[in-house]
């Protein structure tokens, strides 16, 4: 049987649905943006019965259980009706006939500058019948005042019915109730020829409003909630697709909890309609929400309210999956252990409450896991998606995860999927692969697929030149971690060190010099050729030749005095650099015993050795390659 059906609605009375509070617009809708001269536009369609497009609703009272609100401008008294239907399509059309149509007050729109005005709409009564004027011509838009002004010399004075009158202006807002205005008008002008005028223009114009039907497809109040999100999308003329968090949010409100404020906090609702109740437990919440609390780590500040709803989605998943399995259950009559859209939009408000606070105190662990291995700010991170799972097996483990072995497998793990550059796509389900998986390999009771394939071609570091790789990011971390120490000052970068020197990648031979000795481009701005280093150490490189430099950092040009050569090349041996290469200026031999260096670094973080077949067939990246150094 179908699932919805399709019927054409008088516009009228989906007008007059939303004055009584009938039609209402589900919580996840944007606002209404539509800017003066579409209304116009939308204006002269429905005065001359052109379509202006199908609307589509959702009855209410099924699964697809959304909180609502009225549409703008229309009585309070609506907020307290009972809502037959929500509108899923056709907002900014319904908003705007509304407030044009039947809402006596000025409309609330823009200037095609994004400029807020209030405007009433007439109609031109002359230029509307006039068959050499364009219809959208005769849509006229005055501001609040109903006097439009050129400097200081009034336009157009509307302020007044007989001023209306006068000027042949029909007000919008009496579209549907014109007998009163139409009388007024007879007695100002008192002509047959002015009363033969207004006729036609009611018989022209005025009667496709009255008469003017819309089609609404309508879906059944039993459509499941995937599939109204579905068809949202794929109807949605607002071109944006539909966030699930604001969808969540929308179906925990109807259940009392705001979501927005849990995550937000209390002042970051960015505005819109609240609860009308708050429970207990939010009563007494701090206002700060769990996202502001956790940027206090700089890994963390990207973390969106959809990666939250991840963590606590796999957390309720594999505990469900959990007590099945001890239940006996094995095999596909397993529950899935999912953090996937449509999961999230079937995720139990009851569920949420249950895990939010694992899933909040996951990702917190999750930071200091990274702040261990020398990741301390979220440009650093290898792969964003991977805290996902990586939060949410640190949630499952508890205090555990602090146990000194546990921590070294996890440690694998991570770095066997950033070098094996498994989190790029199809995310999900390694997310719930993870889950399942890692930690009954954490206690070496079972395999982990990430770790099993990963693969590291050892070519691939020729390749690794900007940012937007993983393991770019990966080897300058995995440095930091392994005790990488400042050329200049010797100090490990350890958090405060990071910060307060401002530690970025940099090139080793300088571009200045490499460009000068004639050096593929390729090959003096791959990894190979970079490292952490402070800025100011940065800037005593400038654009020297190394063994230029390196005699700068031991005079103690900008020290407390010269440093010795054999504590410099001790410093360049923790960022796996042979000294002798940069004082002789050997490009190319620095190149290969660096290479091959970091590949063993790379192989002992992964456990498993790279790969050392023909060169990789990963594509080169073609991005700008603009690096801190570059612009000393």
């Amino acid at each position: 049987m179908s699932t919805f059906k399709t019927n054409p609605d008088p516009l009228r009375d989906l007008l007059n649905d939303c004055t009584k509070g009938k039609l209402k617009l589900p919580e996840f809708q944007r606002s209404w943006v539509w800017d003066e001269d579409r209304v116009k536009s939308l204006i002269a369609s429905v005065s001359r019965s052109f379509p202006i497009g199908a609307l589509m609703s959702l009855e209410t009272g099924g699964p697809a259980n959304f909180q609502h609100r009225s549409i703008e401008g229309v009585p309070h008294a609506a907020d307290d009706t009972r809502t037959e239907r929500l509108l899923l399509d056709g907002q900014q059309r319904i908003t705007s006939l509304y407030q044009a149509c039947v809402r006596d007050a000025p409309v609330d729109t823009t200037t095609v500058r994004n400029k807020s005005v209030q405007r009433w709409f007439y109609i031109d009564i002359r230029k509307s019948l006039d068959a050499d004027v364009s219809r959208e011509s005769a849509i006229v838009g005055v501001p609040e005042s109903r006097v439009s002004k050129s400097g200081r010399s009034v336009v157009l004075d509307l302020s007044s019915p007989d001023r209306e009158y006068a000027q042949c202006m029909f007000p919008l807002r009496r579209v549907f109730d014109s007998d009163h205005w139409e009388w007024g008008f007879e007695d100002h002008w008192n002509s047959r020829e002015q009363r033969l005028l207004f006729r036609e223009f009611k018989r022209s114009v005025l009667e496709h409003f009255r008469h003017y039907s819309v089609p609404v497809i309508t879906l059944d109040k039993d459509t499941p909630i995937e599939a109204v999100c579905l068809v949202f999308e794929k109807v949605n003329t607002g071109g944006k697709s539909l966030d699930t968090f604001e969808l969540l949010t929308a179906m925990y409100a109807a259940e009392e909890f705001n979501l927005r404020d849990d995550w937000f906090g209390s002042q970051g609702n960015g505005g819109r309609q609240r609860s009308r109740r708050t429970n207990d437990s939010q009563r007494s919440r701090n206002t700060k929400g769990r996202r502001q609390r956790l940027q206090e780590f700089k890994t963390l500040t990207r973390v969106s309210g959809v990666d939250f709803l991840q963590i606590v989605s796999l957390l309720h998943t594999k505990n469900q999956w959990t007590r099945r399995k001890a239940d006996g259950i094995s095999g596909r009559d397993l529950p899935a252990v999912t953090a996937t859209r449509m999961s999230l939009l079937r995720l139990p408000r009851v569920a949420y409450e249950q895990y939010a606070g694992s899933a909040e105190e996951g990702l917190r662990n999750a930071a200091k896991f990274l702040h261990g291995m020398n990741i301390f700010d979220v440009k650093e991170l290898p792969y964003p998606s991977q805290l996902v799972p990586l939060a949410a097996i640190i949630a499952e483990l508890g205090a555990q995860w602090e146990d000194a072995a546990v921590r070294t497998r996890l440690m694998r793990w991570y770095w066997c999927g950033v070098f094996g550059e498994q989190y790029g796509s199809a995310t999900e389900t390694r997310f719930a692969r993870d889950m399942v998986e890692v930690p009954a390999w954490l206690a070496e009771q079972g395999t982990s697929s990430t770790v099993d394939d990963a693969v590291f071609s050892a070519d691939r570091l020729d390749s690794l030149r900007t940012r937007q790789s993983a393991a770019y990011k990966g080897v300058s971390a995995l440095l930091m971690e392994k005790g990488a120490k400042d050329f200049r000052s010797g100090q490990e970068y350890g958090l405060s060190v990071f910060f307060d020197e401002s530690v970025d990648i940099h090139h080793i031979f300088p571009r200045k010099w490499c460009e000068g000795a004639r050096i593929n481009a390729k090959r003096y701005n791959s990894i190979i050729n970079k490292t952490p280093l402070s800025g100011r150490t940065n800037r005593m490189l400038g654009g020297n030749a190394p063994s230029k430099y390196l005699e700068k950092i031991e005079s103690g040009a900008t020290s407390a005095g010269p440093i010795s050569p054999e504590i410099v090349n001790h410093h360049l041996e923790t960022h796996l650099i042979v000294p002798g290469c940069l004082r002789s200026d050997d490009f190319q031999t620095f190149y290969d015993q660096r290479k091959e260096a970091l590949i063993k670094m790379i192989e002992r973080a992964m456990g498993k050795a790279a790969f050392r077949g023909q060169e990789s067939d990963e594509p080169e990246e073609d991005l700008p390659d603009i690096e801190p150094d570059d612009l000393v």
